[in-house]
């Protein structure tokens, strides 16, 4: 299994009391609930404060402002993505886009995560933050999920290192650009029928896919 350990949001070289796990969980919940109820442009930090019961100061401790903070809580979201061995790479990766489109589906997420992608095209660090806290971390299953393939036979190894990582991005990129583009874009049902069509396509070709 690859790691997949839970960004860092506080700002080194401070000192005091240790961070709190169940503050931390409150605050990402309190961040998402309210994105969901306010929206992006009227979300404050002190709205995150007030409904997780915390000091607005316990929140600036731990974030530096509410971008940090919402691409956190949407962070921990798709951390629960995961990517269990189902006996082929084609029932990986139909598992995976089923799991995927699921988590696009509930409120939180998809208010979390089209508010952060939104403002990010007026802001170079935030994106830079979104590709760390989430699109990297995320590439980790890509990895697990070749190197079963590759153990089973289903693929061949790759010599190449760089090649290798290029290749690991394009297979992400496909895998969740389709799969956001037909939730977020499209609003369009991601179901087992479509998981199948879509990944016969991505591992056989469009040769491959046939009426129906």
């Amino acid at each position: 299994m690859c790691s997949r350990p839970r960004p860092t949001s506080v700002r080194t070289g401070r000192t005091g009391r240790p961070r709190s796990t169940e503050a931390d969980i409150a605050i990402l919940e309190a961040t998402r609930a309210a994105l969901v109820d306010l929206g992006w442009s009227k979300l404050t930090m002190g709205d995150v404060a007030a409904r997780a019961k915390v000091a607005k100061t316990t929140l600036y401790r731990r974030w530096a402002g509410k971008s940090e903070l919402v691409i956190d809580a949407v962070a921990v979201l798709f951390d629960e993505l995961e990517l269990p061995d189902r006996g082929s790479l084609m029932a990986d990766v139909e598992g995976v886009v089923l799991q995927f489109a699921k988590l696009l589906e509930r409120p939180e997420t998809r208010t979390a995560l089209m508010a952060v992608v939104a403002e990010s095209t007026r802001d170079e660090a935030l994106r830079g933050r979104i590709r760390s806290a989430i699109v990297d971390r995320q590439k980790c299953l890509v990895l697990e999920g070749r190197a079963r393939a590759q153990a089973r036979g289903e693929l061949p190894y790759e010599d190449d290192a760089e090649s290798a990582a290029r290749n690991a991005d394009l297979i992400f990129d496909v895998i969740a650009g389709a799969v956001v583009h037909r939730t977020l874009v499209s609003a369009e049902p991601v179901d087992e029928a479509w998981a199948h069509r879509f990944t016969t396509l991505l591992l056989l070709g469009l040769t491959s896919l046939k009426k129906g």
